[in-house]
């Protein structure tokens, strides 16, 4: 009977007080576009679902192929096409927007509605007897994005969610080829928005956002397509998360020397052009808490963020805990270890 593999090491601890309450266990991988890891803590090569924090990736067939042309998309779409949005007023006009050009109803989309993830306008939904609709949902831009895809490379866009649907086998075709991975056997599952989730090792999902942010190599037309999601991204972090989230406030500091996209169940991810590096971090525990302030700790290790940008940032990577009355009680620490290791 084979061993049992050893646990991931802590991550993240929350203290109380002083008293560490809650332990975050996890890995980090921070690897170049060769391959090279620059730094790595857990099982790097135990394989993850992604989630949403593949979305540009995803992306890239729907600028490649030239649907993000036919269909005229703004910077702003390309950008919600790459997001996990708020569902705000801004995201909901972009979206609509979209869709109408696409000439299709609201049903189309296969991400089903889903209040916003925005706090103030499922509030305000609510308070209003408002129902959802699919555009609310967090994946409607990624979803519209492969309707047009499908509808550009002439197939039908019925059925663009199943994982043997012609842009899906697409998707899974560029995510090999910018992975440098066979990723053809890999475990697939359904993601929450209804379309597939491939699992796939954590270091091969470092390895693609660092050809992601380094393209060399690539042929001519995806290096263009990845310049042109990642000038989005850039030019409208609004779209690809929105106010007081994370992803937006860091991609609107740091603008061109950053990209970063949160999932689902833990997963963080970045694209640093300009050291040409990939990081995807997995907390064992699902908890976006931890996986935001893990982030913050590799960036800061790896001189992205400075003593300004940390100052600015401090409510997202120094997130107090607080009591009932509002009182700061405790907070979060990285664990010592391992920031360091390679």
């Amino acid at each position: 009977m084979s061993a049992e593999p050893p646990p991931n090491p802590v991550l993240v601890t929350v203290t109380r007080s002083g008293f560490v309450e809650s332990v975050h266990r996890g890995a980090v991988c921070v690897v170049d576009a060769e391959g090279e890891t620059v730094l790595a803590a857990g099982d790097v090569g135990r394989p993850v679902l992604p989630r949403s924090a593949i979305k540009p990736l995803q992306a890239i067939p729907f600028v490649e192929d030239g649907a993000a042309d036919v269909w005229k998309a703004t910077g702003e779409e390309i950008a919600l096409a790459c997001a996990s949005h708020s569902g705000d007023p801004v995201h909901l006009r972009t979206a609509r927007a979209w869709l109408n050009r696409l000439g299709l109803p609201e049903i189309a989309l296969a991400c089903g509605p889903r209040l916003p993830l925005g706090h103030m306008s499922a509030v305000r939904m609510e308070a209003a007897g408002e129902a959802p609709s699919r555009l609310h949902n967090a994946c409607s831009g990624k979803h519209l994005a492969m309707i047009a895809t499908a509808l550009n490379n002439g197939v039908p866009s019925e059925g663009y969610a199943r994982s043997d649907h012609p842009v899906q086998r697409r998707i899974l075709e560029t995510l090999s080829e910018v992975a440098d991975t066979d990723l053809s056997g890999a475990a697939v599952t359904v993601d929450g928005c209804g379309v597939p989730c491939w699992a796939i090792p954590l270091k091969t999902v470092a390895r693609a956002y660092a050809r992601f942010a380094d393209t060399r190599g690539m042929p001519v037309p995806r290096q263009s397509a990845i310049r042109r999601l990642k000038v989005a991204i850039a030019s409208h972090p609004e779209q690809v998360a929105g106010k007081d989230r994370f992803d937006t406030a860091l991609i609107g500091r740091k603008g061109h020397g950053l990209m970063v996209k949160t999932g689902a169940e833990g997963v963080y991810t970045a694209a640093l052009p300009y050291l040409g590096l990939g990081v995807a971090i997995k907390i064992d525990d699902g908890a976006r808490r931890a996986a935001e302030v893990a982030m913050a700790a590799v960036l800061r290790y790896l001189e992205m963020l400075d003593d300004a940008d940390w100052a600015v940032l401090r409510p997202y990577v120094e997130p107090p805990v607080r009591n009932a009355a509002g009182e700061i009680v405790g907070g979060f620490d990285i664990a010592p270890g391992w920031l360091g290791r390679a």
